[in-house]
This record gives C-alpha cells, sequence and structure tokens, in this order.
C-alpha cells in the first residue's frame, strides 16, 4: 500500500501566482515529484521524470474514460472537441494526425522561413516610431498570419482567427465562467460555419494548402469527414499560434531583462537560446491525463478514471535534469524539455513553433536598436496558459 500523496493549496487565478507560479512549482516540489494541487483536486506531476512517465504512457489519455453530459449552452464548443486529436487517442487520433502532418513535414516547414523573415520585417515596418506595444503589433500578428497562410486561410480574416481563438481557448482556464463558455460557444459556432464555406471554395479551387489536402484526402476515400475536417482546421489554427504568442513575448521579455543579446541572437547560438527561452517560461504550463488503468507512478498508485496533471513548467525547472534551473542560460547545453509535450499527443506545431522564434528573434533585435522596457510586463490572468498582457517598449528603429 502506498502512503497518501503530498497535498498543497493554490489558487491558480491569484494575482501573485498569475505573475509567479514558478514559486508554487518550488514549494510543491519540495514536497514530492507526485503532489494533490488541492485547487485542482487532482495528482499532479511536479519532477521532470514523473510528467515525462505521465506524458509517454499509453495507460494515460485525453479521453475520459466515462464521458460527461454535454449542457445545452456548450453544444458548439462540443461539437468541435469531439472530433479534435488533442481530445481523442488510437485508432481515431493517428488517423487524423497523420494526415495533418501534410502540413508540417520538415520540408515544408524549413521552406518557410523566407516568408516568415519577409512577414516579421513588414510587422516591424508597421509598428510605430519610438515605441509601442509589442504583443499586439508583432507577437500576435506573425504566428496568426503564418498559420492561416499554411492552412489556407485568407490572411485578411486574422483579426476573426485571433477572436475566435482567443474565446475558444478561454475555456481551458481557470478564469473560466458562464460568461467565457457562452463566448467560447458563439465563436465556435462561428469559426466552424466560416470553415465550412472556405471548404465548399476549395472544394472547387484547390490551392497548395492544408485545406485542400485534407479535402483531397476525403475524396481519396480516407475517411475523413468534413466535422473532422472543420474540427482539425479549428485545433490548428488555435494552437498553431496561440503557444508562439506567448512565448515570442515571453521570451523577448527574458532576452530583455536579462540582457542576453545580441550573443544569445547570433547565427551559431540562436538554437539553442530557442531551447532556454521554451525551458525557462514556456507558453503552457499544466496538461492533463486520464489513467486508462491502475497505474503505478514513481512508487504511487493512480486509480483508473483519475484526472492527473503534469506540470510542464514545474518539470522544466527541475535541478536533476538542469543545473541551476531558475537562472536563464541561452548557453547551456539544451536538453530536451516538455515545453511541448511528450508522446502521443506531442505538439504537432513543435517544428513551426521553433522556427518562427528562431527567425523572428533575430530581426526583431537587429531592427528596434536600444530595444528597452518601457514599463514592467505583467503576465495575463490565463492560466494554465502564461504570457504578457503587453510587452511596452521603447526602441530607436532601424530601416
Amino acid at each position: 500500500m502506498t502512503r497518501p500523496l503530498p497535498r498543497i493549496a493554490q489558487s491558480p487565478t491569484d494575482p501573485a501566482f498569475v505573475q509567479d507560479p514558478y514559486a508554487f512549482y518550488e514549494r510543491a516540489r519540495a514536497l514530492g515529484r507526485l503532489v494533490i494541487w488541492e485547487d485542482y483536486a487532482m495528482p499532479c506531476a511536479v519532477g521532470h521524470a514523473a510528467a515525462n512517465a505521465i506524458l509517454r504512457d499509453r495507460r494515460f489519455g485525453r479521453t475520459p474514460p466515462v464521458p460527461p453530459p454535454v449542457p445545452d449552452h456548450l453544444r458548439p464548443f462540443h461539437a468541435l472537441e469531439e472530433n479534435s486529436m488533442l481530445e481523442l487517442e488510437p485508432p481515431r487520433h493517428t488517423r487524423l494526425r497523420n494526415l495533418a502532418l501534410r502540413a508540417f513535414t520538415t520540408s515544408r516547414i524549413a521552406a518557410l522561413e523566407p516568408e516568415i523573415a519577409a512577414l516579421a520585417h513588414s510587422l516591424i515596418d508597421a509598428l510605430p516610431e519610438g515605441g509601442g506595444d509589442l504583443i499586439p503589433g508583432f507577437a500576435q500578428r506573425l504566428p496568426v498570419i503564418v498559420i492561416a497562410r499554411l492552412l489556407g486561410v485568407p490572411e485578411d480574416r486574422a483579426d476573426d482567427l485571433l477572436t475566435w481563438s482567443n474565446a475558444m481557448v478561454a475555456m481551458y482556464q481557470a478564469r473560466r465562467d458562464r460568461a467565457v463558455e457562452d463566448a467560447a460557444a458563439r465563436a465556435a459556432r462561428d469559426f466552424a460555419a466560416y470553415l465550412r464555406g472556405l471548404i465548399e471554395i476549395r472544394r472547387s479551387r484547390p490551392a497548395d494548402d492544408l485545406l485542400s489536402h485534407l479535402i483531397a484526402a476525403e475524396e481519396a476515400g480516407a475517411q475523413l469527414t468534413t466535422d473532422e475536417m472543420v474540427s482539425t482546421c479549428v485545433l490548428l489554427l488555435n494552437a498553431g499560434h496561440e503557444a508562439t504568442v506567448h512565448t515570442l513575448g515571453n521570451a523577448i521579455k527574458t532576452l530583455l531583462e536579462t540582457r542576453a543579446t545580441p550573443p544569445a541572437l547570433a547565427p551559431d547560438a540562436i538554437d539553442a537560446t530557442v531551447e532556454e527561452v521554451l525551458r525557462f517560461d514556456p507558453p503552457l504550463h499544466l496538461f492533463m491525463r486520464w489513467a486508462y488503468d491502475d497505474i503505478d507512478v514513481m512508487g504511487h498508485k493512480i486509480p483508473r478514471g483519475t484526472r492527473v496533471a503534469c506540470l510542464l513548467a514545474a518539470a522544466n525547472r527541475d535541478p536533476g535534469p538542469w543545473k541551476d534551473p531558475t537562472r536563464f542560460d541561452p548557453g547551456r547545453v539544451a536538453k530536451p524539455n516538455l515545453s511541448f509535450g511528450a508522446g502521443l499527443h506531442f505538439c504537432l506545431g513543435a517544428p513551426l513553433a521553433r522556427l518562427e522564434l528562431r527567425t523572428a528573434l533575430p530581426i526583431l533585435f537587429g531592427r528596434l536598436r536600444a530595444l528597452t522596457l518601457a514599463v514592467p510586463p505583467r503576465y495575463a490572468n490565463l492560466y494554465p496558459f502564461h504570457g504578457l498582457e503587453a510587452l511596452r517598449v521603447r526602441y530607436d528603429k532601424r530601416p
């Protein structure tokens, strides 16, 4: 019989926690590699080994063993969720992921680098002289335009995509309430309706984009339904920019606060810097799984039907794999971190996110001379996501 897991309480919407969740992670890790987070009423893996083991163990999955009833007001949202590969297990997950991978091949992603660079320059050209907020002007615009182009969504709908995505992603946040749920349902309905119309256009006028590839697969008998196609595009559009928005903002903040540039952004250093940025202050801090069996994790029995959380950001600052993990060190030898997850549900867009960071950060710091923080940045109340409310800076823009 295993001993009970230690328990710890911390509101995920507490203002102090929102600004610095890492202090809580340190307290939790001091209790053990697995703890009960009382506010979530579930076991949480706070150590790297425990989180990595759960993420890679196929006996843990995303689909609840007994699906809960869906309230009427959330039916538009759940109509997308029930066909989303993020919430599915094999064999449906495998089929949908393999189809989506057609847009995320190594060669296709690598070929986007000149386009990402040109977009970064054009966004910087549009920034106001002297200073401004880099979140709406740069960090939001770059990834949403890139993923829209990749999927075949006209980029003049970028503002709609951001509005829909922000409303839907709020469903996973600790601040969720009825107003958030109603907004998410409206966004899901409008997003799905727009994509269905775009799918009809692509059926008659295909292009070299993911949407056209998915339609071709459907017509070739790959058993891809229109509902699955819509859900896949919604997931890729939401996930394809949400994480990169936060990572770009967090990266710029960290680089400015630690004064790590320009050496950290040199061509021979940028890849290691990107990995350290992802490890040090990732965009997603918590990812959940369901136990499909009675499972032993680090000497503790997790009963079947238990929902567990992997605290990715806590695992990334575990002193086991990383020496002095609370220090931002772009020169450290990179080791696999858990910012994009691991195992079956490893983030499909990880190569694209890395390319966007590797391309955009040197351009931004190269074009904006004397780049400094105008006011101390504050994180938004988004947990388990972790990103800035704003990033107001001063600079001298170079042509």
